[in-house]
């Protein structure tokens, strides 16, 4: 009876070395294959600077900043962006602010959505509206021609669908316009 358990008990150990052997060799994956593609880097409550021959240009403010290996950034939970005057005096010219954000590395593009506000301060005019693109090329703003904007002056309200403007939004165009309203006269303060 020793005799059978004994063999028994060999029998059994070359069992688990040959499973354990089998499991050592390499097998094929099947299926397809799993690539990440989310953003390699993430920062909070970020403050970029940009400026050339050391004067500020502009100033971006996020809560949150997601980088991607293509080289978009993304600005998921909103976005600030202020223009400084070109005189280097750090006079805030125009900001741009939105929920989100996404600056298009390829195509040298930003892209505002989300109660997008942009607004000339020294004139005064705002505008609003749901996407802005910002072509850092070409300085200019613009929407999508059926995007609808809302232009409010110290004189007037204009509202229609697509515009076209400078960096700075002094000068801009409204591809379809649906009114001009003069706006209502200010009382003096007392």
């Amino acid at each position: 009876m020793n005799g059978l358990r004994r063999g028994a008990g060999c029998g059994a150990l070359l069992a688990a070395l040959a499973m354990a052997l089998v499991g050592c060799d390499k097998k094929s994956v099947t299926g397809p294959r799993l690539v990440y593609t989310g953003p390699l880097a993430e920062t909070t409550n970020v403050l970029m600077l940009v400026s050339d021959s050391a004067k500020l240009k502009f100033q971006l403010t996020a809560p949150l900043e997601q980088q991607f290996e293509n080289g978009d950034v993304l600005w998921p939970k909103g976005v600030e962006v202020k223009f400084y005057s070109a005189d280097g005096k750090r006079t805030v010219i125009n900001t741009l602010t939105a929920k989100y954000g996404k600056s298009d590395k390829a195509k040298n593009l930003y892209i505002m959505r989300g109660d997008v506000r942009v607004v000339n301060v020294p004139q005064e005019q705002r505008m609003n509206t749901e996407e802005v693109f910002y072509d850092k090329s070409k300085r200019v703003i613009y929407t999508d021609s059926a995007m609808f904007v809302k232009v409010t002056t110290p004189t007037e309200y204009l509202t229609g669908y697509g515009l076209t403007a400078n960096q700075d939004f002094s000068r801009y165009r409204i591809t379809k316009p649906e009114g001009i309203f003069a706006a209502p006269p200010v009382a003096p303060a007392p």
